[in-house]
């Protein structure tokens, strides 16, 4: 299956019609892969990330956002820890955002995110982000009581998807490229997952007690990222719905959808105008010239 019509699985187009239980967790494209070939083709899309992000840096118009967001355990660091091998570390931040600070919740709920935006020609990744607002939040309604709002409507959840999507209607209009990913795990395979941290002494630092907590609320959070994505993928800020009971495969996914999208923005390096160039030759016949 071609790479645009493997995305295009996944993407979220038409959010109107949007029912998360039509993504299986274990769908892998019709790819049939083993661990060495998907490694072999991860392998090959981290080499050309690579070489896309030099020339995002030297293009210098355009910032790139990578926005993860899934249950517990469903594979959000091996993904950012396997995609962004080949990627040179002064040119990708990665901020994991925890529970709100005293000062982050003296602010709206999206100063955070913006503090920690991407610059020009880098590229950024959030594990979680602005939307744990529309999900841990909602799931979780006492959260407001400490963010100190003068009113708390009925309707907050529409009021945040509305901020939302004009907040990355902004960063689209001013040049960061926007994709978000919900890594889609089965509750079977997370249960698989927690045994295994649980199993393993070198997996343990990994569970929490609260995970279990969170996990007997696994129906309320998955209404909340059925409305939250079916409020807030747009053209300028795609949800993509990646299966994560495979973790290869998810790997394969979020590389392939980041590539489609810095390929589409042409990329260039920049021309060397021609007085510069006689410039350069004539550095370059005297270092030949050099003796030694």
């Amino acid at each position: 299956m071609k790479p645009e019509k493997l995305l295009a699985r996944y993407r979220v187009d038409d959010p109107d019609r949007f029912r998360l239980s039509s993504f299986d967790p274990d769908d892998t494209g019709g790819l049939d892969l083993d661990k060495d070939e998907a490694k072999a083709m991860l392998a090959e899309d981290v080499k050309r990330l690579g070489d896309l992000q030099e020339r995002l840096y030297a293009h210098d118009r355009w910032s790139f956002l990578i926005v993860l967001q899934a249950m517990d355990a469903a594979g959000k660091d091996g993904v950012i820890k396997h995609v962004t091998t080949g990627l040179n570390p002064q040119g990708c931040v990665v901020h994991p955002f925890k529970a709100p600070s005293p000062a982050e919740l003296d602010h709206d709920f999206l100063w955070r995110v913006a503090m920690r935006l991407p610059e020009r020609g880098h590229i950024g990744i959030f594990n979680r982000s602005h939307y744990e607002e529309v999900l841990v939040v909602r799931v979780h309604p006492e959260f407001l009581d400490r963010q100190k709002l003068p009113k708390i409507h009925k309707d907050i959840w529409k009021q945040r998807y509305k901020s939302i999507r004009g907040f990355e209607r902004h960063l689209a209009a001013n040049g960061t490229v926007v994709l978000k990913f919900f890594l889609h795990v089965s509750r079977a395979e997370q249960k698989r997952r927690f045994l295994d941290r649980l199993e393993q002494p070198s997996k343990r630092w990994k569970f929490s007690m609260g995970d279990i907590a969170e996990r007997k609320l696994w129906d309320k959070y998955m209404e909340a990222y059925e409305d939250t994505i079916r409020a807030t993928s747009r053209p300028e800020a795609p949800w993509y719905v990646v299966p994560a009971d495979n973790k290869p495969f998810a790997r394969l996914v979020v590389a392939k959808a980041m590539i489609q999208a810095l390929e589409a923005l042409d990329l260039k390096y920049p021309k060397v105008d021609p007085a510069s160039l006689k410039e350069m030759e004539k550095v370059r016949k005297a270092l030949l010239a050099e003796k030694g």
